[in-house]
């Protein structure tokens, strides 16, 4: 099986000292339980959902020829309610959300597609607050779409240290 992850940060494991990151780690782990997989990390540092919506399917594409088994997992939300250089946040919450409808619409009929909500950004509580209420947005979503959706952000959030 293959499978795209397909993000931001997050998903490409910046900061992480082992450079595995979730799925680095995820992976690893199925494999050793006996799962054949190949994994492509097309997480992206600083995207935000409109530059993921601009680049997934090309991507994805050239990794998952038509005759393999391949699925989607996408996760990506955090960098939409980042501070740009102007010092404004970088997409809306309705951005954020209209992106991500255009992105699991298409990827859902293409190819079994799951969506991980977005993780906290820091310390700081207004912009978590927003990315709780963007990662209650696309649960919603998702669910409209009949997507499979985890949240991440309150087990997240919690365990921040």
């Amino acid at each position: 099986m293959r499978i795209c992850f397909i993000g931001d940060s997050f998903v490409n494991g910046t900061g992480d000292d082992t450079c595995l990151g979730w799925v680095g780690r995820i992976s690893a782990a199925a494999r050793q339980r006996g799962h054949d997989l190949t994994i492509y990390n097309l997480g992206v540092r600083r995207d935000t959902s409109s530059d993921i919506l601009s680049r997934w399917q090309q991507e994805a594409g050239l990794q998952l020829p038509d005759n393999c088994d391949s699925r989607l997992v996408f996760s990506f939300g955090t960098n939409d309610w980042s501070l740009g250089d102007d010092g404004n946040i970088r997409l809306s919450h309705k951005h954020s959300v209209d992106n991500a409808g255009a992105i699991l619409s298409r990827a859902k009929g293409w190819r079994p597609t799951l969506m991980i909500g977005p993780s906290p950004a820091s310390d700081d509580a207004a912009p978590d607050l927003r990315i709780s209420e963007l990662s209650e947005a696309l649960g919603n979503l998702c669910s409209g779409l009949g997507v499979p959706y985890l949240v991440a952000f309150p087990a997240m959030a919690s365990n921040q240290a």
